[in-house]
């Protein structure tokens, strides 16, 4: 299933939150660790996740927006506005080079010297 990445500045104010109200966690829901979430739910009663909120609070700050993709928007790779999408271009002399590479294989894969 798509998503769109999470945003660390979301993430960032969620986790805050958690440090001054009564329950903490929903930062963690919002980032797709839903057990870590029920985990801070559950011990609502004593102040470990409340610490825990201020120290990740502090560390998605602290990370840059590239960290934060890879740690919690699976590597997703920020889209560059000045990169042009145009494709590059193709060198002919190396598409020649990689089609008599391949003749070669099938030319010894019919000898019998190397198998599929």
């Amino acid at each position: 299933m798509l998503s769109k990445p999470k945003s660390r500045k979301v993430a960032a104010l969620i986790a805050f939150m958690g440090t001054i109200l009564p329950v903490s966690g929903f930062h963690k829901f919002y980032l797709g660790q839903p057990l870590w979430g029920l985990m801070y739910l559950l011990l609502f009663w004593t102040p470990i996740p409340r610490i825990a909120s201020a120290i990740e609070f502090v560390w998605y700050l602290g990370q840059n927006q590239d960290e934060f993709d890879r740690n919690f928007n699976g590597g997703a790779l920020r889209v560059n506005s000045s990169v042009s999408t145009q494709p590059t271009a193709i060198d002919p002399a190396k598409v020649g080079e990689v089609a008599d590479a391949l003749r070669q294989l099938d030319k010894l894969r019919q000898e019998g010297l190397v198998s599929e």
